[in-house]
């Protein structure tokens, strides 16, 4: 029996559809808003969805391209509208929706229209997870609505991040469902005319132009110069300024191409409020793609992903969590299951820690203190990837004191540069 779920915030419709669709032997689900269908969707994985565009508290819209963000629009959409307009059911189906149908319905066009989309094969979830899915979070939305911005004037979106940033959700969210993904970074061989045109609709990335080989630098521009005859844009980023490119192989006239237009993207230690959300959502990402066993993340976890300085950006984070649902031993993975990914001697630190009512108990103060400072500082070191900056802002101590206290317990000091 096919699940559907019906989204309406008015009861009265959400009655009518539910009485009309359980008389057709459909299992019917309701949802009276964007909330109570995100609950239904994770909860139930529906066949078909009904979705009203209008709703207080997230449009049917924003809903739509949160689930197509998130590798989720793996069920036929069919959006419903009283106020419907020619302009609103085009982007619907550009975004993803199969159908669109004008309140109040029509029982045929109603019937029909659900017929044709339980009969389409289920969508495979998306290659991967982009900025559309965060439509709650702040930060992550405002970058989404700057990046669609610059892409809808420019065909090359030049991305400028430190080590660290969210480089990849960013450029992904250019990619339209179906759509090719092209990484220039991969090809060793010369791009072709034949290649572009097969991709046309598409996405070129470089999610670093500084390391790229004169080949695929070449490449890059060769696609720069057709990106509107095949539709395509490009997304390329860089942590390094013109003097460092220029030392690569970039002239000034190809950097001066490149960077016409650019967009800043933060770093995960920006946005470390939003890792809890960023993590949740790549761990059901990968649910959806089969890539996982079922698993959700602990408060505790979530707080210690949190925590974490992420020196290799989103392409670590994401590596992290498929390995946390991959090596856990419980459905819900804790936050001892993240110390041990990240510090594997974290047992040791551990017991260590749960000796202390014992050994160091025995010591004298002075002595006693040490142990302690020495545990703590080894910790809060690897937790904040050895950044000085970071740790004297963790501990509250001065930059010069904590250089001298760290150097007084035999600890290993960062160069300064590592700042």
């Amino acid at each position: 029996m096919s699940q559907i779920l019906v989204v309406d915030d008015e009861i009265g419709i959400r009655e009518l559809l539910s009485e009309i669709l359980r008389d057709e032997g459909y299992d019917v689900v309701l949802a009276e808003n964007a909330a109570a269908a995100r609950a239904a969707r994770e909860a139930g994985r529906p066949d078909l969805v009904l979705l009203d565009i209008w709703m207080p508290d997230s449009d049917g819209i924003t809903l739509l391209k949160e689930w197509v963000g998130g590798g989720k629009l793996t069920m036929p959409v069919i959006m419903m509208s009283g106020h419907g307009t020619i302009d609103t059911a085009v982007e619907a189906t550009k975004i993803g929706a199969m159908d669109f149908l004008e309140k109040p319905i029509a029982l045929q066009k109603l019937l029909s229209a659900v017929k044709r989309a339980l009969a389409k094969p289920p969508a495979p979830a998306a290659s991967s997870l982009s900025l559309a899915a965060f439509a709650r979070s702040v930060p992550l939305r405002d970058l989404r609505k700057r990046l669609e911005q610059v892409a809808a004037k420019s065909r090359i979106v030049m991305i400028k991040s430190a080590p660290g940033g969210i480089v990849e959700l960013t450029a992904r969210t250019l990619q339209s469902p179906g759509k090719a993904w092209i990484d220039l970074s991969l090809d060793s061989l010369p791009l072709t005319l034949e290649v572009l045109q097969a991709a046309a609709g598409g996405v070129l990335y470089a999610e670093e132009i500084g390391r790229l080989t004169r080949l695929q630098q070449k490449n890059l521009l060769f696609a720069a110069e057709r990106l509107e005859k095949y539709g395509l844009h490009l997304a390329a980023a860089t942590a390094l300024d013109a003097a460092a490119l220029l030392a690569q192989g970039w002239e000034e006239p190809q950097l001066a191409v490149l960077f016409d237009v650019w967009l800043g993207a933060p770093t995960l230690l920006e946005l470390r409020d939003e890792i809890p959300e960023i993590a949740t959502h790549l761990l059901a990402h990968h649910s959806e793609s089969d890539e996982i066993p079922p698993r959700r993340l602990s408060s505790g976890a979530l707080n210690a992903l949190r925590q974490y300085a992420w020196p290799g950006g989103y392409g670590e984070l994401k590596s992290a969590v498929k390995s946390l649902a991959l090596t856990a031993l419980e459905e819900e993975i804790s936050a001892e299951d993240v110390m041990r990914l990240f510090f594997p001697n974290a047992a040791v630190e551990t017991a260590a820690m749960a000796g202390l009512t014992d050994d160091v108990m025995a010591l004298p103060l002075r002595e006693a203190r040490e142990v302690f400072e020495r545990l703590y500082f080894e910790h809060h070191l690897r937790a904040e990837g050895g950044n000085i900056t970071r740790l004297s802002e963790k501990t509250g101590l001065e930059r010069t004191h904590l250089y001298r206290k760290l150097k007084d317990l035999g600890l290993r000091t960062p160069r300064k540069e590592e700042d």
